[in-house]
């Protein structure tokens, strides 16, 4: 495709209700405008999403963040080329409200309807930021998800590894609460980690010494819980130094189970022989700054280019699916008004699910 198109993207797989325009070809795009609207304030006395919350939220919100999107961008709804929604995975309520106002406007307007994986987005992110040429190794690290990827091309991805239970998002989010910090836990246990002693607590590195690219953390969220206690046994609560040990230490178990993964994912990457050897990170997680540093340290030691995105890109938003479906847009057609909407969809249809599989399909 030679002939920059304009694609207004729509993003609601969780509890960020989001909307963009990004106009360009493939690998050479631009967010011309990207508004998210939050929902940390509807979910903080519950400790974590409520998913009839958020899609209550999402059907209020969507059609006024399109519309400030649109603004923004100084595009009208007939001057966008096409339309794209993610339409899994994530809270089903949140996905049903995106795709149903895609459809709308797609029928209204006579605009092609792309269905947009929201693992796409997130591992198609560098190359919207900067460009970055297939083959690249895509670690894939969020509130849900926690995956290594080869990314071949715009819809080919081969899955190397990845979580066997909790995402790393989600241990962050359990950890946060065990110890007392706030929601959204990632950039709580964070802030609290700065102030922390890491070497305090001896917490495992799961699957450290097991072969392959597949990560644990369940039992190091474990691990937590009953260094927890045995505080809060010994002097009837935690202080602030505490929380911010348990935090450090915590953070610091999952950066070198992280990094040490990579390097055996960077190992079956290289035997590609890519030209240009990379890798990127994207999702939520990817904000984190200490992770990044541990990774960048990886990747020097390994003669690799490090990638991960600006802050804006790494959590959910709507500029990541306007340009996952102008990339794919050469390689397939436009949905149909069938287009459905699933609570999961791996990104690897060929490899067996790690997860499992139900009524519902594959978890990843």
């Amino acid at each position: 495709m030679t002939q920059a198109v304009t694609v207004l993207g729509i993003e609601s797989s969780c509890d960020d209700t989001a909307a963009a325009v990004v106009r360009g070809v493939p690998g050479d795009m631009t967010v011309l405008s990207s508004v998210v609207f939050g929902q940390s304030d509807l979910h903080v006395d519950f400790g974590g999403v409520v998913p009839e919350i958020a899609a209550r939220a999402h059907a209020e919100r969507l059609d006024v963040s399109i519309a400030r999107a649109l603004d923004a961008a100084g595009v009208s709804l007939s001057g966008v080329d096409a339309i794209a929604a993610t339409c899994g995975p994530g809270l089903i309520g949140g996905v049903v409200a995106g795709v149903m106002t895609a459809k709308g406007l797609a029928a209204a307007t006579g605009k092609p309807l792309y269905g947009i994986n929201h693992l796409a987005g997130h591992a198609l992110t560098p190359r919207l930021s900067d460009g970055i040429s297939f083959p690249y190794l895509m670690l894939l690290v969020s509130g849900g998800h926690c995956q290594f990827l080869l990314a071949h091309g715009p819809d080919d991805f081969t899955r190397l590894g990845g979580t066997i239970d909790d995402a790393p998002g989600e241990a962050f989010d359990k950890v946060a609460r065990l110890i007392g910090l706030g929601q959204p836990g990632g950039p709580a246990v964070e802030t609290a980690a700065r102030a922390g002693d890491a070497a305090r607590f001896a917490f495992p590195r799961p699957l450290s010494g097991k072969a392959g690219c597949d990560l644990s953390f369940s039992g190091l969220k474990t691990a937590v819980l009953r260094a927890r206690d045995d505080i809060v046994a010994g002097q009837a609560g935690l202080t602030v130094q505490d929380q911010a040990d348990l935090a450090a230490s915590f953070q610091a178990a999952v950066s070198d189970s992280l990094a040490g993964k990579t390097r055996r994912a960077l190992e079956v990457y290289l035997d590609l022989e890519p030209a240009q050897p990379t890798l990127c990170v994207a999702g939520g997680v990817a904000a984190n700054m200490a992770i990044r540093s541990k990774l960048e340290t990886v990747c020097a030691d390994a003669g690799v280019a490090f990638n991960a995105p600006p802050l804006s890109l790494c959590t959910d938003n709507a500029a990541m699916i306007a340009a996952a479906a102008i990339e794919q847009m050469p390689y397939r057609d436009p949905d149909g008004m069938d287009l459905s909407a699933r609570p999961r969809m791996p990104l690897d249809t060929k490899s067996a699910a790690m997860l499992g599989s139900g009524k519902k399909g594959a978890k990843a």
